[in-house]
Formats: C-alpha cells, sequence, structure tokens
C-alpha cells in the first residue's frame, strides 16, 4: 500500500539523518519538517529508510 501520510512526533532531537536519507521530503530548518510538496509515493524507499534509522524513532508513517 503506497505512503498517503509522513509526520513527525514531538522527540526530533535535530541530528538531520531523514534530510540526509531523504531530502526530497525531509528538511532541517530548525527540527526535522516533512516537505508540503513531497511526493510520498515515488519516495516510499527512502521515508522507510529514514524512519528506521531514525535514532529516537519520530518519523510516523501510513
Amino acid at each position: 500500500m503506497a505512503i498517503t501520510k509522513v509526520w513527525i512526533e514531538e522527540g526530533c532531537t535535530s541530528c538531520g539523518m531523514c534530510e540526509d536519507i531523504c531530502p526530497q521530503v525531509f528538511e532541517m530548518p530548525d527540527e526535522a519538517v516533512v516537505k508540503e510538496d513531497a511526493d510520498f509515493a515515488a519516495n516510499e524507499d527512502c521515508i522507510k529508510e529514514s524512519a528506521e534509522e531514525c535514532p529516537v524513532e519520530v518519523i510516523k508513517y501510513s
């Protein structure tokens, strides 16, 4: 099933790993955020990898 929603829960440590892994979806101004115009379907693999690699496990998707 395609990813249709990505969010970041409280607790981000601003490590920048998600942006390094998947810059098409995540950016780090001060704290990690999901880009508004991100194409989740085209970036499913890197979204999943970002969630798996997040040291505080705050990246969620459905």
